[in-house]
């Protein structure tokens, strides 16, 4: 007869496997599965723990413990705010919490709670990631940061947290590919510059979008001399196409780039 909370089941290779789940207020959790019935029992009891005593708090975790850490903070937050996620979420009043380890806290508004609800982020040479349909998203890139985006000169927590992704902590700077704002004598402007040897400048623009546009228009100079160099160009839909296409034409573009030819 199985202990309490625990089922045995077989894995695909004949390997004996254990798994443990229970059942509060009427709904069924899974706690995992283990090599060992005891093991299995083990997390049932803590689960119980957990649920039955209030003064158990997320800080309480302990490598030892019978459950993953992750579980531990779904059946807090069950405990607490009468929710189940599979993810590692605690609510709080006006945002939630991810915890993606005992040390990190990651801290979103509640308007993404479906989202992570659903997701598991991943932490991988220090880029937080998910899975979404089989491809890798960055979790910056959801709140505008874009991959090459430097902290401080592109975006920056206005807390000076890296971890809270709350919409007001998160000041973006410089949206576009090649552009990025400058200070002048004059006020403030928006210099392009691409990479191909080295940075060169395209030119200095009165907004942040003609910047964008000519940076676009750079690239297509330069494939047309022949660089063969795969350049992401800047998707841009705040304008009209016929307006895009005005502003293309107009825009005046550093003779160096018009100069430049491929090497070799």
């Amino acid at each position: 007869m199985s202990l309490p909370g625990v089922y045995q089941t077989t894995l695909k290779d004949g390997t004996t496997s254990y798994r443990a789940s229970m059942t509060y207020k009427n709904k069924h959790i899974s706690l995992g599965s283990f090599a060992e019935e005891q093991k299995a029992h083990e997390a049932y009891l803590m689960a119980n723990m957990i649920l039955s005593n209030s003064q158990l708090q997320i800080h309480d975790y302990s490598d030892k413990a019978a459950l993953s850490f992750e579980k531990w903070v779904s059946l807090m937050n069950l405990r607490d705010n009468g929710i189940y996620f599979a993810t590692p979420i605690y609510l709080q009043k006006s945002y939630f919490i991810y915890y993606l380890a005992l040390d990190i806290e990651l801290k979103f508004d509640l308007d993404d709670l479906f989202y992570y609800a659903s997701h598991k982020i991943m932490k991988r040479n220090g880029h937080l990631f998910v899975s979404d349909y089989g491809m890798q998203v960055s979790i910056p890139s959801r709140y505008g940061i874009k991959n090459y985006a430097i902290p401080g000169k592109d975006y920056l927590f206005v807390n000076q947290d890296p971890y809270d992704f709350r919409y007001e902590n998160i000041q973006i700077m410089n949206t576009y590919y090649g552009v990025s704002a400058v200070q002048k004598k004059e006020g403030t402007f928006y210099r392009a510059r691409i990479h191909i040897r080295s940075y060169y400048v395209i030119g200095y623009y009165k907004s942040a979008l003609e910047a964008a546009i000519a940076y676009n228009k750079a690239i297509d100079i330069l494939n047309k001399n022949g660089f063969d160099k795969n350049y992401t160009i800047n998707y841009i839909d705040e304008v009209p196409a016929s307006v895009y296409a005005d502003i293309y034409e107009k825009l005046q573009i550093s003779n160096k780039i018009y100069e430049l030819k491929p090497t070799g």
